[in-house]
């Protein structure tokens, strides 16, 4: 996807760490970055990944949030952030999930991960296998919690790629990440309190995931859901950003320059809706098809966003293939829509799909639309 010419973007405030990025969601499009290619250490912005693993499990039915797992030995001893257990419990996955999440606990997720994966080398090896099918390039995993080890390194825009397919793929379990408080019942009261300052300053922010060693600083990714008229009512009028800020100097920071970052998005771009869900962007010509016409489009339809004001002024264009000959399958991709503001500067590129299968005609049709082709 592209953004604008440098000359017609609006200007990213100075963010106080090593790399950020800020995506909007909504649109899938990345108003600005930093460095968001240098690879970093992740620390607990590993249990993205973990948290997942998870979740795909938890859909396939593999494990459910009621069942118990046991805390062994390993997850018991793991340094650094915990929630507390110990092998005398069996701890529900629904508990493990949110000390997983809230309290960060590096025990929790050992668990999880012995639970899931059967071992932690071998959910080690999931998560790499994850992240390739995900598609970020940057990344590799040695460990599930995120401790510092050679090689367990990934970016800002992997980073960014993970939590918001994360949050599209199990929007079920997503309110996980606006915990403010938790505990599980035996262990220290004064651990219940969630690391993401913005959960307590910021009504629309509902996630995501705190990190932090001394070789990684401070990180947070954070997202925020707001209510744009422009989208219309109720959830499709909600427009998501996602913030990722990396390597800040303190806990308060990272909040302080994740805010700033969030608040420019919603205001220095505003979120146009091109199309709404289901309709077509196009209706090209098939040939030999039992339709004559094929829709393209995106199923959840398009939403762009744009430096604010340029809304009402934009040019799109569709690229797409010459002949389009059947059989046309359903979610096949097919061209693209290119969009631009009136100067001419690039915005997106949005791929589309095609919304409705278009079989194959009989031997007569293909016949004779081959015959048409040729004299055309």
């Amino acid at each position: 996807m592209a953004l604008p010419a440098a000359a017609q973007l609006p200007q990213p405030p100075e963010v106080a760490a090593k790399a950020y990025l800020l995506m909007d969601v909504t649109s899938g499009q990345v108003l600005a970055a930093r460095d968001p290619d240098q690879p970093v250490e992740p620390a607990s912005l590993t249990k993205l990944m973990t948290a997942y693993l998870v979740f795909d499990a938890l859909k396939a039915n593999k494990i459910t949030l009621t069942q118990t797992m046991p805390v062994s030995e390993r997850a018991w001893k793991m340094p650094g952030s915990r929630m507390f257990i110990d092998p005398k419990m069996q701890v529900p996955v629904e508990d493990l999930i949110k000390g997983m999440i809230v309290q960060s606990g590096n025990d929790a997720v050992v668990a999880l991960a012995e639970g899931v994966g059967g071992s932690v080398e071998r959910f080690v090896e999931m998560m790499n296998a994850q992240a390739k099918a995900l598609g970020l390039k940057s990344t590799g995993y040695k460990n599930p919690e995120g401790l510092t080890e050679a090689g367990h390194t990934t970016t800002a825009r992997d980073l960014a790629t993970l939590s918001a397919r994360l949050m599209h793929d199990f929007p079920e379990y997503v309110p996980y990440y606006a915990i403010q408080r938790y505990r599980y019942p035996g262990t220290p009261a004064a651990n219940d309190t969630n690391r993401n300052l913005l959960l307590f300053r910021d009504p629309s922010v509902d996630g995501l995931k705190t990190g932090h060693t001394d070789a990684a600083g401070y990180c947070l990714v954070a997202t925020a859901r707001r209510p744009v008229a422009s989208l219309g009512a109720g959830p499709e009028g909600q427009r998501r950003l996602l913030s990722v800020v990396l390597g800040a100097s303190s806990e308060n920071v990272r909040a302080a320059e994740s805010q700033k970052l969030l608040n420019w998005g919603y205001t220095a771009y505003e979120a146009v809706r091109l199309f709404p869900a289901g309709k077509p962007v196009v209706t090209p010509r098939v040939w030999k098809g039992k339709a004559a016409e094929v829709k393209l489009g995106k199923p959840e339809g398009i939403v762009v966003s744009v430096p604010t004001g340029e809304g009402s002024r934009l040019k799109t264009e569709v690229a797409r293939p010459d002949p389009l000959i059947a059989p046309l399958v359903r979610g096949q991709a097919l061209g693209s829509l290119r969009v631009s503001m009136a100067s001419g500067a690039a915005v997106t590129e949005v791929p589309l799909e095609v919304l409705e299968t278009v079989e194959e005609s009989g031997v007569f049709g293909r016949a004779w639309d081959a015959l048409r082709l040729w004299i055309q």
